[in-house]
């Protein structure tokens, strides 16, 4: 084992060690799960080359698939600009993102992208080294606990509700919500104050949030698509009104009607099934034609919440965020911090 390292640290931050090593790096850790701010990270590290030393705040990610860019990037943001992404194996399309986006990171094959006065380095290509070990989240981060978790993440509170109605609120069976609060307790995430029925807490909201969104993204929200149309235009999609079709918007215009700072692209509704009113009234297409290339998609909605009175016809911001940060777009992900700040900061306690 690296000397930097002992063996209560995810072997992600060893592998960094002994790569940053073979790159002619130093790589010492100045202090481990230093809380930052309103987050924490897995250590604060100083990596060194010659006379330049610079410290990060190393995040560690298992894995940074292209489609979960996004999450990871929203995941650092509270800790830029001396975030340093550790993880598994990083591949040259996403390695030219995060370097896009200044994010620095080195994997367990040597792969990194490393910026700060008196030193840069910028290794690409490397090919995967022996898979390093993933920690297992458990039944709360499987398809099923993800929507329990989307419920308590929407209003904390109902982390005491009775088991039935959390399992109405997310549409899954009874047995999962027991399941579901048995890993959250033993994870750190969920405890009963002295014991006592009714004192039940979440705790780790933000970060809970950032694990949610990167498994929402990987596991869930691909099975949401019911139906993907098109349609000749969307400029006038303002006047639309899904509420009365039994649709709800998502996405892009559910960001758009919450800051009034987005244009929409395309456009997402979240439904029990593919509104057929509306889909008649806008001439739905199922594939793409000259003049017909607008995109709709149509969602399954996978709860059953009470409507907060934030913004008519709209997800819970929650879900708006999520969906956001699952594009990757720059512009979308700036508007996912200004909903995470505006309607998500008070949910995890940061408002």
């Amino acid at each position: 084992m690296d000397k930097t390292t002992h063996g209560t640290d995810p072997p992600q931050l060893a592998a960094a060690a002994k790569a940053a090593r073979e790159l002619g790096l130093g790589f010492e850790i100045v202090e481990r799960k230093p809380i930052l701010g309103n987050t924490r990270a897995e250590a604060q590290v100083r990596i060194t080359a010659d006379d330049a030393a610079a410290l990060y705040a190393a995040v560690v990610v298992p894995a940074v698939p292209k489609d979960t860019v996004g999450p990871t990037l929203m995941q650092l943001e509270r800790l830029r600009p001396q975030a340093l992404l550790v993880t598994d194996h990083v591949t040259p399309p996403v390695a030219e993102r995060l370097r896009e986006a200044r994010v620095a990171f080195i994997d367990a094959a040597g792969n990194a992208y490393l910026r700060q006065p008196g030193l840069l380095v910028w290794v690409t290509g490397r090919k995967r080294a022996a898979k390093v070990t993933a920690p297992a989240f458990g039944r709360a981060f499987q398809r099923n606990g993800l929507q329990v978790l989307f419920v308590l993440l929407c209003d904390p509170t109902l982390v005491n509700a009775p088991f039935r109605k959390l399992a109405e609120m997310a549409g899954v069976a009874h047995g999962t919500v027991g399941m579901v609060m048995k890993d959250l307790q033993a994870q750190g995430f969920v405890v009963d104050l002295n014991g006592k029925r009714g004192t039940r807490r979440l705790l780790q909201r933000a970060r809970l949030l950032d694990l949610w969104t990167d498994a929402y993204v990987r596991l869930l929200r691909p099975r949401t698509l019911l139906k993907r149309f098109y349609v000749r235009a969307i400029d006038d999609w303002r006047t639309w009104n899904p509420g009365e079709h039994g649709a709800e918007w998502g996405g892009e215009p559910a960001a758009a009607l919450l800051t009034d700072y987005l244009r929409p692209g395309d456009l997402t509704f979240y439904a029990d099934e593919v509104p057929g009113t509306l889909a008649a009234l806008k001439g739905f297409a199922v594939e793409p034609e000259p003049g017909r290339m607008a995109v709709v998609e149509v969602r399954r909605r996978f709860w059953k919440l009470e409507k907060a009175d934030v913004q008519k016809d709209v997800v819970p911001p929650v879900l708006v965020y999520a969906d956001l940060v699952a594009t990757a777009d720059a512009r979308c992900l700036e508007v996912a911090r200004m909903i995470r700040d505006t309607h998500v900061a008070r949910l995890l306690g940061e408002g």
